[in-house]
């Protein structure tokens, strides 16, 4: 959207009934790569399984390996083959080990423990590959959380959750949570698709202030106009909530809400720092929280 915009001439891949300008079909699909390709100067791959959420089964990891690795390769052989200039991969920060409480770089040496992060981590290694193969200039950007208007991700469902008065006040541990709005990503895929000096590397896009889950509830809820909340669920009840909610996924093999893995998220870190992006190419991000939740919530 931001490109057509901008009165820049592009060309969608499409799952759904084409419009204009568009191509239907998806990474499964040869032929529809080659004809997305064809003519074009810079691919924007941003398409994936999501999400990086452990795999409940077999099933559902193939899945992840089937549309983000291979699925991944796929477009960029199509790209190198077409002679695409610049390719630039959206993989994520799951592509890496979960960095505890340390502030992770993009020399984070830990591999990912989920699917959906070896995945996203081999799909890095075959695109920078294929750029090299076929001299195809090739970035590979790690987002943070993205949040946005119309956005589908974490952020997004635990505020229409607030909202509600479904989702339980935080106690505060003083995590680091890194998340970036959808305008600065849309940024950062801009600059390193026209600049020389992003070839062949690897950058986190992230927000440099990194709030904690109650920090992220209380602007929720500021944002949202509701009232500020005085106390908390101990955090002794959401580890027992959360057992319960391991316990229905293993008899269920379906998610739920609540599990101990949505629960780290809530109560745990997840910091990671865009230094390199800001040193290299004087990337900064320029949204805010207070004002992208007003954007997300509001429009």
């Amino acid at each position: 959207m931001a490109l057509r915009a901008d009165g820049v001439s592009s060309r969608v891949l499409t799952r759904g009934q084409p419009g204009a300008d568009e191509v239907q079909g998806d990474l499964s699909d040869p032929a529809a790569l080659d004809l997305a390709c064809s003519g074009i100067d810079t691919v924007f791959h941003c398409a994936g399984h999501a999400h990086a959420f452990g795999a409940l089964g077999a099933e559902e990891e193939a899945r992840h390996w089937q549309v983000n690795f291979e699925g991944s390769r796929a477009l960029a052989e199509a790209a190198g083959r077409a002679g695409v200039a610049s390719f630039v991969f959206l993989s994520s920060v799951k592509a890496v080990g979960e960095p505890g409480e340390d502030c992770a770089d993009e020399d984070w040496l830990v591999q990912p423990d989920s699917a959906y992060g070896r995945a996203k981590r081999a799909a890095e290694a075959a695109v920078l590959a294929a750029g090299e193969r076929y001299g195809m200039r090739v970035t590979v950007l790690r987002p943070a959380m993205v949040f946005g208007a119309g956005g589908r991700g974490n952020l997004e469902r635990m505020a229409s959750l607030v909202r509600r008065g479904l989702f339980p006040p935080l106690p505060e541990t003083g995590n680091r949570r890194s998340l970036v709005h959808v305008s600065d990503l849309v940024a950062a895929m801009r600059l390193v698709a026209a600049d020389a000096r992003a070839a062949g590397r690897i950058y986190i896009v992230a927000h440099p202030v990194t709030p904690s889950g109650r920090g992220l509830y209380d602007a929720l809820r500021h944002s949202l106009g509701m009232a500020p909340v005085g106390w908390s669920v101990p955090r002794a009840v959401l580890q027992g909530l959360a057992r319960c909610g391991d316990a229905v996924e293993a008899l269920t093999r379906r998610r739920v809400p609540l599990d101990s893995e949505a629960l780290a998220r809530l109560l745990g870190s997840a910091c990671y720092s865009p230094a390199r992006i800001e040193a290299e190419l004087g990337w900064r991000a320029g949204m805010g929280l207070e004002a992208g939740l007003r954007e997300m919530l509001h429009g």
